[in-house]
């Protein structure tokens, strides 16, 4: 997905972006509203899957998002998308950061 299409999805509520990068790189912000699920901890079992929203991965660069959907997907959630640029790209293109809280 690209970083516009991400930000539609969080304005109009039908997206919840689970962000997987690491401890260390979400301390330099991440995604408003975004849900942390550090890849080398990441459960499936734990996604946001009952509440309707479309579940979009971001990690920095698009690669490990791609692992998270494979993950979730062999633990039989339906997920595909992921935020191709990932956070470097969600940052070039003046999307919003937040501090984890």
């Amino acid at each position: 997905m690209t970083v516009d299409e991400v930000i539609g999805g969080i304005e109009d509520g039908t997206m919840i972006v689970v962000d997987v990068r690491e401890p260390r790189e979400l301390a330099a912000g991440m995604i408003p509203g975004s849900v942390a699920m550090p890849l080398s901890e990441f459960d499936p079992a734990g996604l946001p899957v009952d509440d309707g929203r479309r579940i979009v991965f971001v990690c920095a660069g698009g690669v490990r998002s791609r692992i998270a959907i494979e993950a979730a997907r062999q633990a039989g959630i339906d997920v595909r998308e992921h935020l191709a640029p990932g956070f470097k790209g969600w940052v070039a293109q003046g999307g919003a950061v937040a501090l984890p809280t």
